[in-house]
């Protein structure tokens, strides 16, 4: 027969008593997000200049026009995009307007048209081009921007391109430098943005 210990309680209710009523839960706090507002942000900025310096260094370069050679095409202090890759997947063409370096100075730049190609017989009567025995048709060069010397008859030499200004007047060019290797040629003149009604496509 079991005895009671005076003042005792029995074993399970003393275990209940040891329990709180009431157990205050503190919230806890959402696990902290990197992309944030600002991280988010901030990600955004570092993708689109990182495909702004791959655009800029491999593909597309914006350039400033100095010099009138090349009006009424392309005027004095008008930018434009030049093309860096396009020249890697297809072959400079007639008609093409390049940027180059000078060949008797590689530090400075220079931008033309191409009149002839490697192989080409070029010949010049009084202003008129005359490619292959053929005239060429140059629209791109109004009466008052034309010259009217003549050059006598050479042939392109192999890996070059005879390059002239659209304003034949007032261009220093492969009348004056000779045939430009393709070594020297880096980019195609490609799209005008500046000023806002320039703004289109490089013919």
């Amino acid at each position: 027969m079991s005895e009671s210990v005076p003042g005792a309680q029995p074993a399970a209710e003393a275990a209940l008593s040891t329990v709180p009523a009431e157990v205050a839960l503190e919230p806890i706090a959402p696990p902290l997000r990197v992309t944030t507002g600002i991280g988010v942000w901030l990600r955004d900025l570092i993708i689109s200049l990182a495909i702004s310096a791959f655009i800029i260094i491999f593909l597309y370069q914006p350039v400033k026009v100095e010099g009138t050679s090349m009006m009424p095409s392309l005027e004095d202090q008008e930018r434009i995009f030049v093309n860096k890759f396009v020249y890697r997947l297809e072959p400079i063409e007639r008609g093409d307007v390049v940027v180059f370096r000078y060949p008797r100075d590689p530090s400075k730049s220079y931008i033309k048209r191409v009149i002839g190609v490697a192989g080409d017989h070029i010949r010049i009567d009084g202003g008129q081009v005359y490619v292959n025995g053929k005239e060429l048709a140059e629209d791109y060069v109004p009466q008052e921007y034309a010259d009217f010397r003549s050059y006598p008859d050479l042939v392109v030499p192999s890996d070059s391109y005879f390059v002239l200004g659209d304003h034949r007047s007032m261009s220093n060019d492969s009348r004056d430098f000779g045939s430009v290797n393709q070594s020297y040629i880096y980019g195609k003149a490609v799209f005008g943005y500046w000023p806002m009604e320039k703004m289109g496509r490089v013919r």
